[in-house]
Order: structure tokens, then sequence, then C-alpha cells
């Protein structure tokens, strides 16, 4: 415009700028074609060298071998996903159980093996046998008994059969036989106890047989004459109890006893079944029964007295009566007779 115009006139004549020459960045023709030849130049001698991989690398360029397929992916249900876990977990319980099995297998073998080896090895060969409890039968009886085998072993050892052959004798009640590892074998015996000794008259009835017969009314043996050879050979301990018990005398002729045999007589039964039911001292005193029959058994006291008792019954009261008939009469009495407990009688002396 006109006003710009007059500014640029009254400010003088404008400094000429100075230019700067550009450059230009592009290459030149020349420069191109150079660059282009290096890479044909380059290309060609790859063609020619033989192709070479970075080890752990892959080549993928032309002439590589063809790389495998990429994993091909399905869908499948919750349920199945689960089912298969499910089978997956059954497997392998199914796997664990059968390890457990055969180790189970392997452990059963191996112990079985060693108690085979055990047994039929003479580790635990019986050196000692050790008897408990016995007391009427002598040493050489119990082994003659227990016929232990010799060199066997507590493992081989039929504890049951020794056990039968001890229970033949008729003062064995009980026995039991235990192994003391590692070479003793235990008879831990438990005798009958003498009940008292029974007087059997002989068949000819001019003589009398005294027998030893259990509590539980089981007849143990005849006694031996004392000095006879027979006496020898037994227990020191019968004789003992012989003389301590009390003798059931007066048994009717044809009276039957047997070695290991329960006593069927009704007699001797009336009479050990009277003894053995008394609660009270009076029993202490009894030293003889007569046992001519149940209703005449006649009890004969340490005392001399004679108490007619009749049958095993009512057993406390005639007891009773008995002891208060003793204490009404401190001068003594020589007879009672209680088979009717209502109606006692005595005789006084």
């Amino acid at each position: 415009s006109r006003r710009s115009g007059e500014r640029q006139r009254a400010a003088g004549p404008r400094p000429e700028s100075r230019r700067q020459p550009i450059q230009s960045t592009r290459p030149s023709n020349r420069r191109r074609q150079q660059q282009a030849d290096q890479q044909r130049s380059r290309r060609a001698a790859r063609q020619q060298q033989p192709f070479t991989a970075a080890p752990g690398g892959r080549y993928s360029g032309r002439g590589a071998a063809p790389s495998p397929e990429a994993p091909r992916y399905t869908s499948a249900s919750v349920r199945e996903l689960r089912e298969a876990d499910r089978e997956k977990r059954v497997r392998k319980s199914a796997r664990r159980y059968l390890w457990r099995a055969v180790m189970a297998v392997v452990v059963v073998v191996a112990v079985a093996v060693g108690a085979v080896a055990v047994y039929n090895s003479p580790l635990f060969t019986i050196r000692n046998v050790t008897v408990n409890g016995v007391e009427h039968l002598t040493s050489a009886e119990m082994a003659q008994l227990a016929a232990v085998p010799a060199d066997t072993t507590l493992m081989k050892v039929d504890a049951d059969k020794i056990a039968n052959r001890l229970k033949a004798s008729a003062w064995v009640q009980d026995v039991k036989v235990n192994r003391i590892f590692p070479d003793t074998l235990e008879l831990d015996v438990t005798e009958r106890e003498v009940a008292a000794i029974v007087e059997i008259p002989t068949n000819s009835g001019s003589a009398v047989k005294s027998w030893a017969i259990a509590k539980d009314h089981t007849w143990l043996m005849p006694i031996p004459e004392p000095g006879s050879e027979a006496a020898k050979t037994t227990s020191a301990k019968i004789y003992e109890d012989a003389d301590a018990v009390l003798h059931v005398k007066d048994v009717p002729l044809g009276t039957k006893a047997e070695i290991g045999k329960v006593c069927t007589d009704a007699n001797v039964n009336n009479a050990l079944d009277i003894v053995s039911g008394m609660t009270t001292s009076l029993a202490d005193q009894v030293v003889e029964i007569m046992a001519a029959g149940t209703a005449e058994t006649t009890l004969v006291l340490d005392n001399g007295v004679e108490v007619a008792f009749g049958k095993a019954e009512d057993i406390r009261d005639k007891e009773r009566v008995v002891k208060e008939i003793l204490e009404q009469n401190p001068d003594g009495v020589s007879y009672i007779n209680v088979r009717m407990v209502e109606t006692p009688t005595w005789r006084a002396i």
C-alpha cells in the first residue's frame, strides 16, 4: 500500500540478506547405481554359499526345512474338562493303590520267608523245661507225662499235645504251656486238691483201700502203703495231705473207684457235699464221716462228738443247731442228731 511504501522509503534501502546454498540430500544417479550393483553382488554371493543356521535358531529362508505345523486348538466344554480331570485322578489313584498292593505282597512274602527260615532253624532249641504248681507229682512223672521231644525248638514244639498229655493225669486240673525265648519251655500246672481219703472195702470185705478224692469228686489215686515199693516213687505231699484231710469210712461194699473218673457213689458224694457246704468253723472240726448211707451219714468231730447229719440238705441250719447245742452244754455231749433239724436231739456226758 501507499503508507507502507512511504515507510520503506523513509527507512532507506534494506540490506541484502545473505543466502546459504542448499545442498541436496538425495544421492545422485551414479551413487544409486553403485548401491544397486553392490546389493546384486552380495545377493549373488549368498546364493552361491551353503545355507547355515545359528546355533539354537531356525533359518526360514529359501532351502530351509519346513517348520512344524502350529498346534491346532480345539474347544471343549467345562463338563468334558471335569471328566478328563476326574479320569486323570482315578488313574493316578489306581496306580497308587497298585503300588501299595505290590509293596504289601513283597512284605508278606519277605515275612513268610523269614518265618520259614526261623521255624526250620535250630536257633530256639529247647534247653530248659520249668514246671510250676506241681506238688503231688514227682519230676520223673512230670517228665514222662510231658514227653518233650529232644532237640525240638520252641517254634516246632506242639504245646497242645503236651498239655493234653499232662491233663491225662488225674492230679492235673489245668495246664498252660508257655514259650519263653530263647530256649525255655514253661509248664504252668494247676493241681487238684485232696478233699478226703475214702476207705473203700476190697472185694472180700476183709480190708479197705485208701483212695484220695478231689474237691470236684474226681478219684485221684490209691494211696500206697507206707514203706512199700510204690511208696518210694510217691510224692511225700500225698501222705501229708492224707494225714491232714478228713477220712470217709463205712462205705458200702461194692463201691468202685477209678483214677481220673468222677465218683458216682451217692454215699461218698453226700459226705463230701456236707463238708463243702459248711460255712462255719464246724467244717474244720470234722475228722471222719461215716457214709453207710445218705440218710445215715454221721460226722465225727475232733473232740469225739458224733453228729448224725443225714442228707446234705439244710446244711447251714443243721450247722447252726449243732454249734448252739455245743455251746449250751459246756460239760460236753457225746451225740447230736440233726437229721430232722426242727427237732434235734443230743446226749450229754
